[in-house]
């Protein structure tokens, strides 16, 4: 049996977690892993919809994700959780329930998230008409000791890739 894990991105919204996430899944596949990747926004759509952005449906959506990753990991796949997040209870709460699971720290400024947002999220919650939005209008608190961190805001994606690469490796996950 292979053995999985699940590696868990978070960060402010734009911060790189999707794509870091479609960058990283087919250099581990190449690797002879099986990977699966379960992106906040397309699982949103999918396997949560109907959910708001309220504090209690976000910390449900998150549950549900760790859930799926819970499965997949236990079943040797490298399950890829690249989601917001923001609050650390939920977090403990997926850590305490996956054997093996690895947080990783997408970490950008905010200056940098707000500049790559192609869909305009941050203008609107600056403007207020996005309520309840990560890290302009709600929380996101930062992970206190993650396993892994990545500044995308001075890293590219492949030298990003490589790092948490090699931090897998020194962790003897793969």
């Amino acid at each position: 049996m292979r053995r999985g894990f699940t590696l868990w991105m978070t960060g402010l919204p734009c911060s790189g977690k999707s794509t870091l996430a479609s960058a990283l899944a087919p250099r581990l596949r190449e690797l002879g892993k099986n990977v699966e990747v379960l992106d906040g926004d397309v699982v949103r759509t999918h396997l949560s919809k109907g959910l708001g952005f309220s504090r209690e449906d976000r910390d449900t959506n998150i549950r549900r994700i760790g859930f799926v990753c819970h499965l997949l990991s236990r079943n040797g796949v490298v399950a890829i959780g690249a989601a917001i997040s923001p609050y650390r209870e939920v977090r403990a709460e997926l850590r305490a329930m996956i054997p093996d699971f690895v947080e990783l720290y997408v970490k950008a400024p905010l200056e940098e998230c707000i500049r790559r947002d192609v869909k305009g999220m941050y203008a609107r919650a600056l403007a207020g008409e996005l309520k309840e939005f990560t890290g302009i209008s709600d929380p996101y608190e930062e992970p206190a000791v993650p396993e892994i961190v990545v500044e995308t805001g001075r890293m590219g994606v492949d030298e990003s890739v490589e790092h948490v690469l090699a931090e897998l490796a020194r962790r003897e996950r793969i």
